[in-house]
Order: C-alpha cells, then sequence, then structure tokens
C-alpha cells in the first residue's frame, strides 16, 4: 500500500491509476456478467440460486483465468 506522500505528484495533484489495472479489471468484468444464472456455479458446478452465476471469488477468477487461456 502506497503513503499519502507517494500517491500525490509534485504538482499536489493526486496520481492517475495504472491503465494496465484498469483495463484488465474492467476487460473481464463483461465476459462474466454476460453469463445467464444457470442455479450452479459457472466454474465447479455447486448449486446455487438462480440470480448467482459463481459460488465465490475464488471460482470466478478461476473461469477468467480459464477463459484467458482459451481464447
Amino acid at each position: 500500500m502506497e503513503t499519502t506522500h507517494e500517491s500525490f505528484p509534485d504538482s499536489g495533484l493526486p496520481a492517475e491509476p495504472p491503465v494496465a489495472v484498469s483495463v484488465a479489471t474492467t476487460g473481464a468484468m463483461p465476459a462474466r456478467a454476460s453469463l445467464p444464472a444457470k442455479g450452479s456455479c459457472w466454474y465447479c458446478e455447486k448449486p446455487l440460486d438462480s440470480v448467482r452465476r459463481f459460488c465465490g471469488k475464488t471460482c470466478a477468477d478461476s473461469f477468467d483465468e480459464e477463459a484467458e487461456f482459451t481464447r
């Protein structure tokens, strides 16, 4: 974690967030959000309610990682 001093350049304005982090974070969400809820986790098939797509962050992240390799 950076200190407040490190997050402000000499001009006194907040530094912009790294572009790679912003693109990587928003790039994976549309594919995940477009998946329909099917009553089970899209990664491990654990039974879920009719709203959720993944049972947890671990499965969601693993799904995204696997999707990157199968492009």
